[in-house]
C-alpha cells in the first residue's frame, strides 16, 4: 500500500473512532438530543447565562430569571447537573445552604448559548420587524 493510501486509511479509521465517541443530533435515538433539550430549553439557556457570572444560590437564580417557577428552576438545575454542566454544593448547616456553579463543561456550554442569546438581543428589532411584516401580509 502506498504512503498516501495508508494515510487516507489511517485518517478514515481515526474519523470512525471519533464518530463512535461523538453524538449525532440528527439520529433519532442519539442521547445527544436530551442534552440539546436541556441546554437549549428557555430555562436552560437562562440558567447557564446567569451562572456564567459566578456561583449563585437557588433564590438568587430565581430572582435573576424573570418568570421561572420554583419547579421549573429545580428541574432545569437537576437536568444540567445530570449532564455535568452544573455543580451543586450543599452545605450541612441550618437553614440549608446550596450553591450552584458551572463546571468547566458548563462554562463551555454557557459560552456557546451566550453567543446565540447575544445574537437574539442584538437582532431583536429586525426579527420583530419581520414578524410585523408577516402579520400585515
Amino acid at each position: 500500500m502506498t504512503t498516501h493510501r495508508r494515510r487516507r486509511s489511517e485518517d478514515t479509521a481515526a474519523s470512525a473512532l471519533l464518530d463512535a465517541h461523538r453524538g449525532n443530533l440528527l439520529a433519532e435515538a442519539c442521547p445527544s438530543r436530551e442534552v440539546l433539550k436541556h441546554v437549549t430549553s428557555r430555562w436552560g439557556v437562562l440558567v447557564l447565562i446567569v451562572l456564567e457570572t459566578g456561583t449563585h444560590r437557588f433564590s438568587e437564580l430565581r430572582r435573576s430569571i424573570g418568570g421561572v417557577s420554583e419547579k421549573m428552576l429545580a428541574q432545569t438545575l437537576q437536568w444540567l447537573e445530570g449532564d455535568g454542566l452544573v455543580e451543586r454544593i450543599a452545605y450541612d448547616v441550618v437553614p440549608p445552604h446550596v450553591d450552584y456553579s458551572l463546571t468547566p463543561l458548563g462554562r463551555e456550554a454557557a459560552e456557546k448559548v451566550r453567543l446565540l442569546s447575544d445574537w437574539i438581543e442584538v437582532n431583536l428589532p429586525r426579527v420583530m420587524a419581520a414578524q410585523a411584516q408577516r402579520e400585515v401580509a
